[in-house]
């Protein structure tokens, strides 16, 4: 049986009802990205090999933590606001916006690549979303991703740490 991915729920927040449609689509395309982006820090922590291996497989892990604390925050948000939180692995798989991880990604170079492109992917796109509910009239879900862009400038930092002098 097909799920309606579009269902709402009554709710007493003062947000629009055609405002909060619009919120829970942005935030389910966060979600799907988010819960990507934690598999595929796991990906990277599980199979990282090399000289850096303790440094990378420690720094993936801690930063898999976070995202998905966020992932959390995110859904959690979504529903909030009258929406349906989209946050099995197939539909997040379905509707990331993230690059797949190449599983041939192992060396410890290669995994800071390919991690550092999926966190400034996402931080840019939860960027997009900060002004989009702001326009909404929505600064609670703007300050949400504002969180979540600010953590995950922070981690990309650390990556991208291993490859500047």
């Amino acid at each position: 049986m097909a799920t309606d991915t579009t269902q709402t729920f009554p709710t007493r927040i003062d947000v629009p009802a055609e405002a909060r449609e619009v919120l829970v689509e942005l935030l389910n395309a966060r979600l799907a990205d988010a819960f990507d982006l934690y598999s595929q820090l796991k990906q990277g922590h599980w199979n990282v090999k090399g000289s850096d291996f303790i440094q990378l497989h420690e720094l993936y892990d801690t930063v898999a933590a976070d995202v998905l604390e966020h992932v959390d925050l995110i859904a959690e948000r979504a529903t909030a606001l009258g929406g349906l939180a989209l946050g099995t692995a197939r539909l997040a798989a379905h509707a990331s916006s993230l690059d797949e991880y190449p599983l041939d990604a192992v060396a410890g170079s290669e995994t800071i690549t390919v991690i550092a492109d999926r966190l400034a992917a996402f931080g840019r796109a939860v960027r997009a979303e900060i002004d989009r509910a702001s326009e909404l009239g929505d600064q609670a879900t703007a300050d949400l991703f504002t969180e979540v862009s600010r953590t995950i400038d922070k981690h990309l930092w650390f990556v991208e740490a291993h490859v500047q002098t």
